[in-house]
């Protein structure tokens, strides 16, 4: 793919259009926002930058087009799309295919949800394509997608489940992150060594698991000795209904996005 648009310049787009630009070098980047120091923004740190005036040039100019746009901006966004033929990837929570498709006759239609890891190259996103997506598309999705880390395709109905888990996830895994520092400080460790240690063992904790195939329950029994300090801990760990809690967080964020989607 030759050129990417960006209708929307904020954080997200941006980080999405930094992976493209890693990942592809020469791809032409057609954007268009409201903020003039967002487009100033994408031509300082990125190459191959065009600025349009409006989110019809960049869907007339761009093979595929990312809308980065708040939900409540499609109203007035989408009636002066809807002669575009592009490959158009939406990343707004609660605007589905099928309102997308009526608004957009010609388009192939993708829906994506992308998470704030983006921004550092570790997006987990899951994206449900539309009716007209051909086989070709949604090849292109997935390695446009993978330039900011990694991709799930599923059905639509399941990318409520995806905004509990990845989309919001990364504010409740911060949550964890913060208990562990909190932890570390109130038994004496400085509050950066707390914080350097509890964001390593996230880190080394997720690569590992990923990197080996190895399913959680396994390593909790690899680092689990006999009479030892991990079982001191999954003691008291395991006692508590630490899974339920996080159960009903991820469900409340999952029924969250089925409410938006259905205003």
């Amino acid at each position: 793919m030759r050129s990417v648009g960006f209708i929307g310049a904020g954080n997200m787009g941006f980080a999405l259009a930094k992976g493209l630009a890693r990942r592809f070098p020469g791809i032409i980047i057609h954007v268009a926002d409201r903020n003039p120091e967002r487009i100033e923004l994408f031509r300082r740190e990125l190459a191959g930058v065009r600025a349009h005036t409006n989110a019809a040039g960049v869907a007339e100019a761009a093979e595929a087009v990312f809308l980065a746009v708040k939900p409540q901006d499609y109203a007035g966004l989408l009636p002066g799309l809807r002669g575009t033929a592009a490959l158009v990837l939406s990343i707004a929570p609660g605007v589905t295919i099928a309102r997308l498709e009526r608004a957009l006759p010609q388009a192939r239609v993708v829906r994506v949800m992308p998470n704030t890891p983006c921004l550092v190259g570790e997006m987990a996103a899951g994206y449900a394509c539309g009716r007209r997506v051909s086989a070709a598309d949604r090849e292109a999705v997935r390695e446009l997608l993978e330039a900011a880390g990694r991709a799930v395709a599923l059905e639509e109905p399941l990318l409520d489940a995806v905004t509990g888990v990845s989309g919001s996830g990364p504010a409740f895994v911060a949550r964890l992150i913060e208990a562990f520092q909190e932890a570390g400080s109130r038994l004496g460790l400085p509050r950066e060594a707390a914080r350097e240690l509890a964001l390593q063992t996230f880190r080394g904790t997720a690569r590992l698991l990923q990197e080996t195939g190895m399913e959680p329950e396994a390593l909790v029994a690899a680092v689990s000795s006999t009479n030892g300090t991990t079982v001191a801990g999954r003691a008291v760990l395991e006692a508590s209904d630490l899974k339920e809690v996080l159960f009903r967080t991820v469900e409340a964020a999952a029924r969250r996005s089925r409410e938006l989607a259905g205003s």
